[in-house]
């Protein structure tokens, strides 16, 4: 066992090596103002749609949450980053069932509990998914070298030996 730690080590190390050597990519002055017009837009929809969902837990009153700000501005967070833009994916397919939960009332209107955690669930991934977001535009772009490395990580995760 302790070989195979060595021989992870190695694998990782060299794909540090070769990541580094790797060019970095910028963004051009158009490409950061577009992706800064997206997370804005983006930004200021989650939250309205956060606000809402505390709104629903003080006084029980559903309400319907926005996605039109996801829709226009979702291909220029997925040119930008693709691990958060599976993110918004993952939370804005998740919406439908968070605006039903609210709706759903059990017996003297109460909210049953499992409706209570799915919108607490989705409040809490929203709140994660709008800071990943909000420091967006302030990273370097991921590079060639960086998804090389993402991979090989991604990779001795997955293998048996780990």
């Amino acid at each position: 066992m302790p070989v195979m730690l060595a021989v992870r080590g190695l694998v990782l190390a060299a794909a540090r090596v070769v990541a580094g050597l790797l060019p970095h990519r910028r963004r051009s002055a158009a490409e950061q103002q577009q992706l800064e017009r997206a997370v804005a837009a983006i930004d200021r929809e989650l939250a309205g749609n956060l606000e809402l969902v505390t709104m629903f837990m003080q006084t029980k009153q559903p309400a319907v949450l926005e996605n039109a700000a996801y829709g226009a501005w979702r291909d220029a967070i997925a040119a930008a980053d693709e691990p958060i833009a599976a993110q918004l994916a993952a939370l804005y397919d998740a919406l439908p069932a968070a605006e039903s939960a609210m709706e759903r009332r059990g017996p003297a209107a109460s909210i049953p509990r499992a409706d209570r955690e799915t919108v607490e669930r989705w409040e809490g991934q929203a709140r994660t998914v709008q800071r990943e977001l909000r420091s967006l535009p302030g990273r370097r772009p991921r590079s060639a070298g960086d998804r090389l490395l993402a991979w090989v990580q991604e990779r001795m995760e997955r293998s048996p030996a780990a």
